[in-house]
């Protein structure tokens, strides 16, 4: 990590603001930060003579024409969890089904298991190997869900542990309350009793602790219906606490409307979305955001509506879902690479889903462009073209990053 001086000037820089749909490039750029915010952008012969690098206060960076970009963003994540489900990988490429393992006590409920017996110690020390990770691919920005304590003490607890990952890195972290991710043992048959739980006791209590940022739910045949995302969407609101939502990733629930309906800040996977949704999506405003790991990893062959997304100017983010069991790819550079060649996403919006999109997913108005005003989270990469992020994968061609300057 770099670390900036009250004053600073990025000089002879290749400058992808984010500011429209060709990236916004300023082929000879420069941009000045002064007290963590972006102060000036432009080209370096409009640069005022009282940022010329012979001022004496400046810490000047000659970036010598790579390409400076907004901090990177991961606006959906699962990165705090216990265990492994590496064994369940290796059972089913030996046969074994997904039902038949979570017959035997896999899945989701095995990565509760792990996370309720782990200490928050342990897991911030295996989460922290994530962070890092993120950290070293210009990643400044993350979002962070629970979701595998699925009790008050346990979603908690995963909450702490991301907010620790925010002073203890300097990477910002946004937090996420997913308790209503699947059913806990303790909730057996007893879905609607479980909804109740949550919105009288494990929502309160994040909110209440200022653990939460966000709440989301897992909306599908095999989560939650509807209606009980409806009462929890109801809670949340009732405590002024944004929504999101796991939506259309197996089946139409309807879920990018009903989103839409709570002015959410994003629908994500939508692999079955339909045009009502879309529609709604657009008029609210509501990011969507496209998870190509969880369709690699779980050989899905329905394609998001990319086409129809496009055409309603619905804002397209991507991310990484880091999660245990269907997409554990800690790499956002491969997500943008991955919604180009599967997803047939352009280069410049797979650059603007994890910048400029993925902050709008978070509710952040602050982050993803470069323009004056906004926090000087920067990334330097070397690289003649954004393409090449997108079309190379296995070097690092990360030169530098700045974390608010």
């Amino acid at each position: 990590m770099t670390v900036g001086k009250l004053r600073q000037l990025f000089c002879h820089a290749q400058v992808a603001t984010m500011t429209d749909n060709s990236l916004g490039l300023i082929a000879d750029g420069a941009v000045v930060v002064e007290d963590h915010i972006i102060r000036w952008v432009g080209a370096m012969d409009a640069l005022p003579d009282h940022w010329q690098p012979s001022a004496s206060d400046l810490e000047v960076i000659d970036c010598q024409g790579a390409l400076l970009t907004p901090g990177l963003v991961d606006c959906h994540t699962h990165l705090v969890w216990g265990g492994d489900r590496a064994d369940e990988f290796q059972q089913r490429l030996h046969g074994a089904s997904y039902a038949a393992i979570a017959a035997a006590g896999g899945g989701i409920l095995a990565t509760v298991r792990a996370t309720r017996a782990a200490s928050e110690d342990a897991l911030f020390e295996a989460a922290k190997l994530r962070v890092e990770a993120l950290i070293a691919q210009g990643v400044t920005c993350v979002e962070i869900k629970s979701g595998y304590g699925l009790s008050e003490a346990d979603e908690l607890k995963q909450l702490r542990v991301a907010r620790r990952l925010g002073t203890e890195f300097p990477i910002r972290v946004k937090t996420t309350l997913l308790a209503a991710h699947a059913l806990p043992p303790e909730y057996k048959n007893d879905a609607d009793g479980y909804i109740d739980h949550i919105c009288q006791v494990i929502l309160p209590a994040a909110a209440n602790a200022q653990l939460a940022d966000a709440v989301d739910v897992f909306c599908e045949e095999i989560g939650f219906t509807p209606a009980q995302t409806e009462r929890v969407f109801q809670a949340a609101q009732a405590l002024n606490l944004p929504v999101k939502l796991h939506a259309e990733q197996l089946s139409d629930q309807g879920g990018g409307a009903l989103v839409a309906k709570y002015q959410g800040l994003s629908a994500d996977h939508l692999e079955y979305l339909s045009q009502a949704s879309i529609d709604a999506m657009a008029q609210a405003g509501t990011v969507a955001v496209l998870l190509p790991g969880a369709f690699y990893f779980l050989r899905e062959t329905k394609l998001p509506p990319i086409a129809q997304l496009r055409a309603a100017g619905v804002p397209i983010a991507i991310a990484t879902d880091a999660n245990p069991g269907s997409s554990p790819i800690i790499h956002l550079p491969l997500m943008a690479h991955m919604g180009c060649t599967l997803f047939q996403l352009t280069p410049e919006e797979a650059w603007l889903g994890i910048t400029r999109h993925g902050a709008q997913a978070l509710g952040l108005q602050d982050t993803g462009m470069i323009v004056e005003g906004m926090r000087a989270d920067l990334a330097l990469w070397d690289m003649q073209t954004p393409a090449t992020l997108c079309y190379e994968f296995g070097v690092n061609r990360l030169i530098g990053r700045w974390f608010a300057g």
